[in-house]
């Protein structure tokens, strides 16, 4: 009986770190990943067929498409970037822009879209003068939008 108390009065030893559990751990782990890549299939012996390939009869042109706008101080922007001032009718460097458009759009053979967004508040006049600048330039293809301003 004393032997018994001398055992539990003693302080237990350190024994300090098990790597045993640890290693049966990574076993455990080694083996969960080794059954799941059994599982995977190889990107190779998947059966894809990718669209495409096959010629088509008419050519798709993807037209040319540009936008001209105008504020309500009368400024012409083409793509965002100013053009000429607001006072000048004539819009020679717009003029001038749009020929060179044309004539690389009717070189590649593509249609040259002009879309004009007008401000709400911005002059009928100068709506008319951009519409000049197009007909000096030989554009036909316009559309027109409005900017609500909401």
């Amino acid at each position: 009986m004393s032997h018994r108390k001398r055992r539990s009065t003693e302080a237990s030893p350190d024994l300090g770190f098990q790597i045993a559990p640890m290693i049966d751990v990574v076993f455990v782990v080694l083996v969960f990943f080794m059954s799941l890549t059994a599982a995977i299939k190889i990107e190779a012996e998947l059966n894809t067929k990718l669209p495409g390939g096959i010629a088509s009869a008419t050519s798709v042109d993807l037209p040319d498409e540009q936008t001209i706008g105008i504020e309500a101080n009368g400024q012409v922007l083409l793509n965002d970037a100013p053009f000429d001032t607001p006072g000048d009718a004539a819009l020679p460097n717009l003029s001038n822009t749009l020929k060179r458009l044309k004539e690389n759009a009717d070189n590649a053979k593509t249609k040259l879209l002009i879309t004009i967004s007008s401000d709400a508040k911005a002059p009928y006049y100068r709506t008319i003068d951009v519409l000049n600048a197009l007909a000096a330039a030989s554009v036909d293809n316009v559309t027109f939008t409005v900017d609500d301003g909401f």
